[in-house]
C-alpha cells in the first residue's frame, strides 16, 4: 500500500522545519495577491527559501495561485509563475483556468494542480482538467467518503483530500463587511492580511460562529468547527488517495505542528498495522481535542453527512 502524501500549511518560513520535522512530506504556501485563504503571506522570497529548506529534506513545495482573477490582475500571472519555475516549485494549486493558460506559455513545464474548492465533485471533471493539463484535483469538501473512494478509483489525475481544519464556506469578492460598516458610519479597514481582526459571524439559534475576515480576494465566511477525520483514514489509505491536506488557517504554528506529528503517526500506523490503528482511533480523536481552541468543536465534515451548515 502506498503511503499518502501529508500535505500542510506552514505559517512562515521559520515553521518550515517543525511542520517537516513532525512528519509532513509537502507544503502550501503563497501570497495574498495570488492565493487564496493561506495560513501565512510568503513574500517571492519567502517561498524561495521555502523551496531550498524544504528540498534539502525531500519535502515538496506548493504554491497556491487559486485566487479569482479580473482583467486588471492578468498582466500578474506570467512574471509570476515564471519565477516560481526558475526556483523549482513543484507545482501551483489553481482555480482559474487563466492561470493554465499563462503557464502553458510562460512555465510550460510546471505542475498544476487543479482546486476551485466546490466543483471538482465528480471523476468526469477531474479527468477533464486533467487532460488538459492538471496532474492533480483537490476534491471539494462536501463530498462523502463513498464519492471520494469513486472518485480515485476512477480518476486519471493525483486525488488531495482536505482532512483536517476549517473549511470554506462562502467567498465573494467584495468587501461586505467593510462596505456594511462603511454604510453604518463605522469604521473597518481592510488592510492586506486581516484575519488578526477574529470577526464572527454568531447563529444563536445553532450556537455556532463563524470566523470572517477580509482581504484582497474580497470576503471569506468560514466553518464554525474543524473537519477531523484522524480516526476515520482506513478507506481512503486502502483506496489510495494520494494526498491528504492538513489546513492551519486561523491556527497557531504550535497547534499546526503537533496536530501533523498525530496524523503521521496515525497514517504511518495503520500502514504497519491496521488492528494497532483501530485500537487506539479514540485516543488520536482526544490528543487532538485536547489541543482544539477553546471556540472550535471538531466533526467529520460532510464525509459522513454529519454536518449541517
Amino acid at each position: 500500500m502506498a503511503k499518502p502524501e501529508l500535505l500542510v500549511t506552514p505559517t512562515s518560513v521559520a515553521h518550515i522545519d517543525d511542520v517537516i520535522d513532525a512528519g509532513a512530506t509537502a507544503v502550501i504556501v503563497g501570497e495574498e495577491t495570488f492565493g487564496l485563504r493561506l495560513a501565512g503571506e510568503f513574500s517571492r522570497d519567502h517561498i524561495k527559501e521555502t523551496v531550498y529548506k524544504a528540498h534539502g529534506k525531500g519535502v515538496k513545495v506548493y504554491v497556491a495561485v487559486n485566487g479569482i482573477f479580473h482583467n486588471d490582475r492578468l498582466s500578474d500571472l506570467p512574471d509570476y509563475l515564471k519565477y516560481l519555475d526558475d526556483i523549482g516549485v513543484d507545482a501551483v494549486v489553481f482555480g482559474d483556468p487563466a492561470v493554465l493558460m499563462v503557464a502553458r506559455e510562460f512555465a510550460p513545464n510546471m505542475k498544476l494542480h487543479w482546486n476551485t474548492e466546490t466543483t471538482a465533485t465528480n471523476w468526469y471533471t477531474a479527468n477533464y482538467w486533467g487532460r488538459k493539463g492538471a496532474k492533480r484535483a483537490v476534491l471539494a469538501r462536501e463530498l462523502n467518503m463513498d464519492a471520494i473512494v469513486e472518485i480515485k478509483e476512477n480518476a486519471e489525475v493525483e486525488i488531495e483530500v482536505q482532512v483536517h481544519g476549517m473549511t470554506c464556506m462562502f467567498q465573494s469578492k467584495r468587501t461586505l463587511i467593510g462596505n456594511y460598516m462603511e454604510f453604518q458610519g463605522k469604521d473597518l479597514k481592510v488592510e492586506g492580511r486581516s484575519k488578526d481582526r477574529t470577526l464572527i459571524l454568531h447563529d444563536p439559534e445553532r450556537d455556532a460562529k463563524y470566523p470572517i475576515w477580509e482581504d484582497k480576494n474580497g470576503t471569506h465566511i468560514m466553518s464554525p468547527k474543524d473537519i477531523c477525520i484522524i480516526d476515520e483514514l482506513e478507506e481512503m489509505l486502502d483506496a489510495g488517495i494520494d494526498s491528504f491536506k492538513i489546513d492551519g488557517i486561523l491556527k497557531s504554528s504550535d497547534y499546526i505542528t503537533k496536530i501533523t506529528k498525530l496524523y503521521r503517526e496515525a497514517i504511518d500506523l495503520y500502514l504497519e498495522d491496521p488492528e494497532a490503528y483501530t485500537d487506539k482511533k479514540d485516543d488520536f480523536v482526544e490528543e487532538v481535542r485536547a489541543i482544539q481552541p477553546r471556540n472550535r468543536d471538531i466533526d467529520t465534515g460532510f464525509f459522513f453527512k454529519e454536518t449541517v451548515y
